[in-house]
């Protein structure tokens, strides 16, 4: 069975956000991740990690405005510098946190940029950003993610993911495959996982659809974590859905699937 690590801004959300690490250890989780740590002091989140023995597996760079829509500046022309600025605050957190593992949100097509531009600008901020985190031993990994939920994101197919990850030329680099994404996407999951699975740097997880926990929806999660032993992905795997009901109450799908 794979290592399942809570995301936290997903469960316990009925929790204060500090308060979610011991709630996600408690339910038997030994790692955590979640979207952004910066509103809170480094810390007092690696307090949390330590008494309750988790680890902290991924968080992602500064994306922008959150609250105000924005889904990320990787691939945003005008916020190279404020990209770059964000890549030396993520690398403090992560030295205090002892995580070893990045996620870059590429972010919305910028409307006043092509395509073309758009994706030069991610392929050189992904290249600074994978040297300078190489150094610091942490590594990169990109998401795609679909365009149903986030209409217009830049990065949103395996294709794509592959094609960005060979201009970076970076060993440092690689795809953060969420399930529930590319099932929207282009589905053909096991096989996709098959053939690109050294490509892939991190896992993450929910249903479809309703982006709930698994065994609500369309996708065989028993095979699937099976078939991710089988092929030899030793990493770990966010669980990042909405709970259809409380977190706790969506938690039996644990046992049911033999986490």
């Amino acid at each position: 069975m794979p290592k399942l690590a809570a995301n936290l801004s997903m469960l316990f959300t009925e929790l204060p956000f500090i308060e979610r690490f011991g709630a996600a250890a408690k339910a038997g989780f030994k790692g955590v991740e979640y979207l952004f740590p910066y509103a809170y002091d480094a810390q007092e989140i690696k307090q949390e990690l330590d008494k309750h023995g988790l680890t902290q597996v991924l968080f992602n760079l500064p994306a922008g405005d959150w609250d105000g829509g924005e889904r990320g500046i990787g691939a945003n022309p005008e916020r190279v510098n404020e990209f770059r600025a964000g890549l030396e605050m993520a690398i403090s957190y992560a030295r205090v946190l002892g995580c070893d593992q990045i996620n870059c949100l590429a972010g919305i097509q910028p409307e006043k940029f092509s395509e073309q531009e758009a994706e030069a600008t991610l392929v050189a901020n992904l290249k600074y950003a994978a040297k300078a985190l190489n150094e610091e031993g942490i590594r990169l990994v990109a998401e795609a993610i679909n365009t149903r939920d986030i209409p217009g994101f830049v990065l949103n197919n395996t294709k794509q993911g592959l094609s960005i990850l060979e201009k970076v030329g970076s060993s440092n680099l690689k795809i953060q495959y969420d399930i529930y994404h590319m099932q929207i996407m282009e589905g053909d999951i096991a096989p996709t996982l098959s053939e690109h699975i050294e490509s892939i740097g991190h896992i993450q997880l929910a249903d479809n659809p309703g982006r709930h926990e698994p065994g609500t929806g369309e996708l065989n999660y028993k095979f699937l974590f099976q078939h991710i032993d089988s092929i030899g992905y030793d990493g770990w795997i966010g669980c990042e859905y909405k709970p259809l009901t409380t977190t706790e109450e969506g938690l039996t799908w644990l046992k049911s699937h033999g986490a």
